[in-house]
């Protein structure tokens, strides 16, 4: 039997924010701030700061993954469960391994060596703060945490601990995150087109974001008869939604200075980087921001009527992933 660090029970007061979230009618921002806290207490939960034999790892670790954020991923897993739903346990694991792999990405993207930057979420980065060598850790230390997080030894089925894996981990790798980053890297400073970023920014930011729809989805027993129905629905709107919120970053880099968006503005355009707004214009980035969020409600409303009638939280997310301001 293996031994985890992680422990086998979530703390309580996650299954009591659960509970609070489920009434009907509650406004979004409200609904928002609560899933954001829950979020924060399973980081807690999971990546103490402190520890017996290497402290200064996990206070590394504890800082990339708590300093905050939107937690849009979190939000995204939880809102898709609500559709399908999907028992509390599962959903939270889920939710937190997948911010484990967000911040592990942003770790390593503030690195010099790739994006070098020195800002976010409105503190130093993790180097900065930490040092490079030991950032680096980090990341790879919370990367390796999110896979044990989606597998606890009670509690969870082994074919859904097998397909949530699955889910994260084509969503960071070659085909995914990973992926998308390399050709960023590659085509900085080239001249390209509309349909080659499309590529890129589908895997560096999309795919996680889409990865996060279908682990809630996944967590949730979905009626045989509308499955396929169900996840075609929901993989147009994790497309979209993946699509618009690297758009809305590109136009915010240009439009909202450093103190709001809590990193540095401006980093494309001085690193020569081929953007929606370099190549479209802000007008058409805007256009097409707008556009791509009326897809993704708009396959919304072709799910299976029980489903449609739950995923209000997910059209509400798509105007926040659009609408917002940093």
């Amino acid at each position: 039997m293996r031994t985890t660090t992680v422990s086998e029970t979530l703390p309580l007061d996650t299954a009591q924010a659960r509970a609070a979230t489920a009434a009907d009618g509650m406004p979004f921002a409200h609904w928002m701030q609560q899933q954001q806290q829950r979020a924060q207490t399973l980081i807690a939960h999971f990546v103490p700061q402190a520890h017996p034999l290497v402290p200064q790892l996990h206070e590394a670790m504890h800082y990339a993954a708590a300093m905050g954020g939107k937690r849009v991923r979190p939000l995204l897993v939880w809102a898709a469960g609500e559709c399908v739903g999907a028992p509390d346990s599962a959903l939270d694991r889920a939710a937190c391994a997948v911010e484990l792999v967000h911040a592990y990405s942003l770790v390593h993207d503030d690195l010099p060596c790739m994006d070098d930057d020195v800002l976010r979420r409105g503190q130093p980065t993790t180097h900065v703060q930490f040092g490079e060598a030991l950032a680096l850790l980090a990341g790879d230390a919370l990367q390796a945490l999110a896979y044990e997080v989606l597998t606890p030894e009670v509690g969870m089925e082994p074919a859904l601990q097998a397909r949530l894996c699955g889910l994260l981990a084509r969503a960071s790798g070659a085909d995914g995150m990973a992926g998308g980053q390399t050709l960023d890297i590659l085509a900085t400073g080239e001249a390209l087109g509309g349909d080659a970023l499309m590529q890129m920014h589908s895997r560096k930011t999309g795919a996680l974001l889409k990865a996060s729809v279908l682990m809630g989805a996944a967590c949730g027993g979905v009626d045989p008869a509308h499955q396929a129905e169900t996840f075609a629905a929901l993989e147009t709107y994790g497309d979209a939604i993946g699509l618009a919120f690297q758009v809305v970053d590109d136009i915010l880099d240009v439009t909202a200075d450093s103190a709001t968006l809590g990193k540095t503005a401006g980093k494309d355009a001085q690193q020569n980087k081929a953007t929606y707004v370099s190549i479209l214009g802000l007008p058409a980035a805007r256009a097409l921001a707008l556009a791509l969020r009326d897809k993704a409600q708009s396959a919304l409303r072709s799910l299976p009527s029980a489903q449609c009638h739950s995923s209000q939280r997910l059209r509400e997310l798509a105007d926040l992933i659009v609408l917002r301001e940093h």
